[in-house]
């Protein structure tokens, strides 16, 4: 993209060079081909003006047409060789080109660049490539993501009024793990924005998210914050609407949870988690012990995904209570760091299990498992019930990458068989 733009402006400089230069090198030319011409018109009225002198003295002409003719002869030399037309003087003429073609090489270019970098958008030329170089970056070259989010910020700082670019920087410090930078990103994107309050709202929902992650899954008074100022701008934010949900879920208000997530498929029926979010409500139904409404009876499985049939190691048959939370995590095989493709939440008294990871079960748009060839799962149980593994948790993952298939049959086996020490 760099070198696009700059290939570019050399071409609009040299353009703009020739329209300089052109007139310096070859106006004397011209000049020079209409001395040319007098000079051949004064050398053909002397030779015709001999003639006539040479006819009259012959006696060929009498004095009369002879007064006649060398009358007409000079008035068509007047009307060739004008008297203004008289050459005039050129001062130096060959020094005098190169020296402003010398000038006008270096001074247009420098003040192109000069000019265009006071007062032009250079900045926002800089944000964009950077910002398309970070939408490249996988997860096998998390360094260079890492430098170019540094590069992104460093810019926007210098640079606020660009909405585009605090999104991308929260994502990808989404992407990182980097929650409290991302709910920093998030929330000067909600400045950038301020002109529009449903925007200026998911804003705030997306900064909400990100603390909620930071904090691993509390509802810290920095997160119910962020929650309100979204809710302020717009009580139907679906961010904040599926935080509130999880967090009464997690409370075991199913009521509640119902309530909220049932208000986003109100609000937002095309939402990108819409068969998550039915899923949950469902689930919510299913603890109350009541039937769930027809629309979200079945969360039917569809597109990529892999799926597995969980079961826990005998010897921690009797040690795991009935209540404890289980979570079920598919990340991309040989990444590390950032967010799980698919996150399910059951409990151990459904153990042994067998659940479609699909699409339904992400967490962000942006982070799919239909998106990625391999995955690796883990189970974990949770003795806190907190997504962050602790010791004493216990946890079971699969024996390498699984891929990613459109085929529901034959479950990859995952056996919780071993408890966590540090």
């Amino acid at each position: 993209m760099t070198d696009t733009f700059w290939i570019a402006a050399t071409v609009l400089i040299i353009l703009a060079l020739l329209f300089v230069l052109y007139p310096v090198f070859f106006h004397r030319l011209g000049a020079r081909k209409q001395t040319d011409l007098k000079n051949q018109n004064l050398m053909a009225y002397r030779s015709r003006m001999k003639e006539l002198d040479s006819e009259y003295e012959a006696g060929l002409l009498d004095e009369e047409n002879y007064r006649q003719l060398k009358e007409e002869l000079a008035g068509s030399m007047l009307d060739d060789v004008p008297e203004q037309g008289q050459a005039r003087p050129v001062i130096s003429g060959r020094r005098s080109a190169m020296a402003v073609a010398l000038v006008s090489i270096l001074l247009i270019p420098a003040a192109t660049v000069y000019l265009y970098e006071r007062w032009g958008a250079m900045d926002r030329v800089e944000q964009f490539i950077t910002m398309q170089e970070m939408g490249a970056t996988d997860g096998s070259r998390q360094a260079q993501m890492i430098e170019l989010s540094g590069q992104l910020r460093e810019r926007l700082e210098a640079s606020p009024d660009n909405p585009e670019g605090w999104a991308m920087l929260g994502r990808t410090y989404m992407r990182l793990e980097r929650y409290d930078d991302a709910a920093w990103a998030f929330r000067q994107l909600a400045n950038s924005v301020d002109d529009d309050d449903r925007a200026e709202a998911v804003a705030y929902g997306l900064s909400a998210q990100a603390l909620f992650f930071g904090s691993q899954g509390a509802m810290t008074e920095e997160v119910t914050a962020a929650i309100e100022q979204a809710r302020a701008l717009n009580p139907d934010e679906v961010n904040a609407l599926g935080l509130l949900g999880i967090n009464a879920f997690s409370q075991e208000n199913y009521r509640e949870a119902i309530e909220y997530w049932e208000r986003i498929e109100t609000v937002a029926p095309d939402h990108p988690q819409i068969a998550s979010i039915r899923e949950g409500i469902r689930e919510a139904y299913t603890r109350l012990g009541e039937e769930p409404p027809a629309q979200v009876a079945e969360a039917e499985a569809s597109g990529a995904g892999v799926t597995v049939r969980v079961t826990l190691a005998e010897d921690f048959r009797d040690q795991v209570p009935a209540d404890t939370t289980l979570f079920l995590f598919a990340r991309q095989a040989n990444v590390r760091q950032g967010p799980p493709l698919a996150v399910a939440r059951l409990t151990a008294d459904q153990l042994p299990v067998e659940i479609r990871l699909d699409d339904r079960y992400a967490m962000s748009p942006q982070a799919t498992i239909s998106s990625v060839d391999e995955v690796v799962v883990t189970a974990r149980l949770s003795r806190s019930g907190s997504v962050t593994a602790q010791a004493g948790d216990w946890q079971g993952s699969t024996d390498g990458p699984v891929a990613v298939n459109e085929s529901q049959d034959g479950p990859i086996a995952v056996v919780i068989d071993q408890q966590l020490i540090d």
